[in-house]
């Protein structure tokens, strides 16, 4: 099966997200899934083109906009066995950011977007690549859906009219939502703006609720997620319209590259370890060396938490700042990873001074740093209120990490809560969605964690969990096949 992977992000070459990690390592495993990938990727200033091989130019697409044409050259390179097709565009991409800067999201992100999803499509036939499924990731794909519809309507015999799309939902919260005047900017006729089958929303132009409404099959990050959001206050405004597509609504659960994340073989770390180290000797040993290297205080007993991502509300360090000092005061070192805004940067930077041995803090995203972290780190927080999509939770398990999340992030399904199940419990979930909550569930943690008996058998469960994406590219085959299937009963429909 031939599938056109269309993302913003994909980790070994540009990283703001974790769609980044869930992207290239989907895109791996369909390929060893003997699967035919192409990965579609707008060319931003953070694309880190060392790492491709083979780069060359394929063709130039052209798309309309209201002041004329934008010009998209799309290069060629390979990840390993992985296709990349890269749209450089000076005007919109190359000398910006996915999303946008410190100030903020970019005013145009609309347009930028739109575009480039245009692009994409027009791109297929110089390329012969002619996709069976379009996977199309987040809201920034939002409108290929409903573009894909128009064109197979407007030209039945189009080669794209025996594709399907799938529409791959990974942060609800974020919807790309603009004003209606946008519409005739992005090729888009006024009657689409609509609440049933439409892109409207709260009289906004909504790009992520236009891919929920026109694509094929639509994706979310576990089937317990993909029921959940179709509850009240559940969907982030989006409730009715997952309740009318609930027949083309799925849930898969994400996986982690096994290879690229193998306590046993890792060679980042200072001792290999695994689920028949019965006594934890190598975890033992990483956490010395990461507590040597982050200059913590060397306390063998002493929990380390670590938290990695984005330092704002969306990822839930609104409420780590209002309880950093209570859980730094609860005898826990801290390591925190990520990126921010120079105000919490600074503020961290003041949290660290005041606490010499028991904080450290890393501005950016490094690799090898990461593993060391799962490596020795005891316990995972991930405080975002919504992260079904966040593969970080089977990766800190995969490193006998215990993870502590909020309890209505979509994660509850795939961490069952130690407190309300003890024969299959692998962490700890919060709620309320409140500083109190936070607390309350990092104090349930660290009381297992006081008992060593108790912490040495949550651990073995999370090192015993198989979480690999192997299985999960599986899923995702048989969702394509539905896909192929539903197009092709369309177009002999039509």
């Amino acid at each position: 099966m031939r599938i056109a992977l269309i993302t913003p992000e994909f980790h070994t070459l540009v990283r703001r997200t974790n769609l980044a990690m869930v992207a290239e390592s989907l895109a791996k495993a369909l390929q060893g899934a003997r699967q035919e990938v192409g990965v579609f990727l707008p060319r931003t200033i953070d694309v880190e083109n060392s790492a491709l091989t083979g780069v060359r130019e394929r063709c130039e697409v052209k798309v309309k906009d209201l002041h004329g044409h934008q010009r998209f050259q799309v290069l060629e390179g390979r990840l390993g066995d992985v296709t990349v097709f890269l749209f450089e565009n000076d005007a919109l991409f190359s000398g910006r950011h996915p999303y946008g800067d410190h100030e903020g999201p970019y005013a145009d992100n609309w347009k930028r977007y739109a575009l480039f999803s245009q692009a994409v499509m027009e791109s297929f036939e110089p390329l012969q690549f002619h996709p069976e499924v379009l996977h199309c990731m987040d809201w920034t794909t939002g409108l290929i859906p409903l573009y894909h519809r128009r064109l197979v309507e407007a030209n039945p015999e189009h080669p794209l009219a025996q594709a399907g799309t799938f529409f791959a939902i990974h942060n609800l919260a974020m919807q790309g939502v603009f004003e209606r005047e946008i519409l005739p900017h992005v090729g888009i006729p006024h009657r689409y703006f609509r609440q049933v089958e439409g892109l409207e929303l709260a009289s906004k132009v909504n790009f992520l609720k236009a891919g929920a409404e026109f694509a094929t099959i639509v994706g979310t990050h576990s089937p317990g997620h993909a029921l959940k959001i179709q509850e009240k206050d559940r969907g982030y405004g989006l409730e009715e319209t997952f309740q009318r597509r609930k027949k083309e609504l799925i849930g898969i659960s994400n996986g982690i590259d096994y290879k690229a994340w193998d306590p046993n073989n890792d060679p980042a770390l200072p001792a290999p370890f695994g689920p028949e180290d019965k006594e934890f000797a190598g975890k033992k040993r990483c956490k010395a060396v990461l507590q040597a290297q982050l200059k913590l205080d060397n306390g063998p007993r002493t929990p380390i938490a670590c938290t990695m991502g984005r330092w704002d509300a969306d990822g839930g360090f609104d409420l780590v700042a209002e309880v950093l000092t209570e859980i730094l005061e609860r005898n826990v070192e801290l390591i925190v990873m990520g990126q921010g805004s120079p105000e919490m940067t600074q503020r961290l930077a003041t949290w660290e001074g005041a606490f010499v041995g028991r904080m450290r803090v890393i501005d950016g995203y490094d690799q090898r740093s990461a593993h060391l972290i799962m490596g020795g780190a005891d316990i995972l927080l991930l405080p975002s209120h919504y992260q079904p999509a966040n593969p970080l939770f089977a990766i800190g398990m995969r490193y006998g990490v215990v993870p502590v999340v909020y309890g209505r992030s979509g994660l509850e399904d795939q961490i069952p809560d130690y407190r309300q199940d003890k024969r299959a419990g692998v962490g700890f979930h919060f709620q309320p969605y409140t500083p109190e909550g936070l607390m309350e569930g990092m104090h349930e943690c660290l009381s297992v964690y006081k008992d060593p008996e108790k912490w040495r058998l949550l651990v073995r469960r999370c090192l015993a969990q198989n979480l690999s994406w192997e299985a999960t590219a599986e899923e995702y085959v048989k969702a394509y096949r539905r896909v192929t299937r539903r197009a092709k009963t369309r177009g002999a429909a039509e």
